[in-house]
């Protein structure tokens, strides 16, 4: 159900892992796919989930007559860079490495400047790793893809769908001012971590390890891309601003969810 302020209507552009999963917890929403020439009228909340490609976005924009109150944009935490480590807060200094964080920015900005003109309230939601049921990298596992030794993996960053999904409903409201929020779960351990419990839980043999170097060798240009990136995301502003206490904050926990959300649906069986 919505929270406090949040409008009937609302706009769920992109109906795919995420947002099927709003819609489902909307009451009113609406889904929009490309193609789609939804009927905008006031008072409406757009929810954008699409990556951005091609001119989507501006059409979409455009068609907005009248603009909504409130539009959430599903960025990510990609936009920092690589901070060996460090801490990134929303304040911090966006430094995107890869073409896709670059395109995500550049978004970010064309957003903030439209929203400018619009009068709408803009929430900006920085977003890590996404997880959940159908969504733990099984399939990798069971085809023995190898992953980072412990030793060379970097702090992970990732937020159950279950969580994200409270996290949107959160930025609909009007009670939560407009602004950029990072979320995710705080628990920083390792993707190789992750895919090790992933592993354990189902019964599966442990993926694997490579050095750091054998990796520069093997995996892809774009698997190394994550890999490369190191930090960890200040989750302050979301506990403290968008009121979200993530209900998986640890993610084993999260892992062990998804997977009875997966067996009662018939998708995932454990050994």
């Amino acid at each position: 159900m919505p929270g406090p302020g949040v409008t009937q209507k609302t706009f769920v552009v992109g109906v795919g892992y995420t947002g099927s999963r709003l819609l489902q917890e909307l009451t009113g929403g609406v889904g929009v796919s490309q193609g789609d020439r939804p009927d905008f009228s006031s008072p409406y909340d757009v929810v954008y989930t699409v990556p951005p490609a091609g001119e989507f976005l501006d059409e979409i924009l455009a068609a907005m007559d009248p603009a909504p109150k409130r539009f959430v944009y599903i960025s990510t935490t990609g936009v920092y860079g690589d901070l060996g480590g460090g801490l990134a807060s929303e304040s911090a200094t966006l430094a995107p490495e890869t073409d896709r964080a670059k395109r995500r920015v550049a978004t970010e900005e064309a957003l903030h400047n439209w929203s400018l003109q619009k009068a709408v309230d803009l929430v900006v939601l920085r977003v890590p790793g996404i997880y959940g049921p159908e969504r733990l990298g099984i399939d990798r596992i069971k085809n023995a893809t190898p992953v980072l030794a412990e030793d060379d993996a970097n702090p992970g960053n990732r937020i159950h769908v279950d969580d994200l999904v409270q996290c949107c409903v959160a930025a609909l409201s009007s009670a939560v001012p407009a602004g950029i929020y990072n979320v995710g779960d705080g628990d920083t351990r390792s993707s190789s971590w992750f895919a090790n419990e992933v592993a354990r839980q189902c019964g599966l043999d442990a993926p694997p390890t490579v050095t750091r170097e054998q990796a520069e060798e093997t995996f892809s240009p774009e698997r190394l891309s994550f890999l490369k990136e190191s930090r960890r995301i200040d989750l302050r502003k979301m506990r403290d601003v968008l009121g979200v206490t993530p209900k998986y904050r640890d993610a084993a926990a999260g892992i062990a969810a998804s997977l009875e959300k997966a067996v009662r649906g018939g998708t995932t069986r454990r050994k």
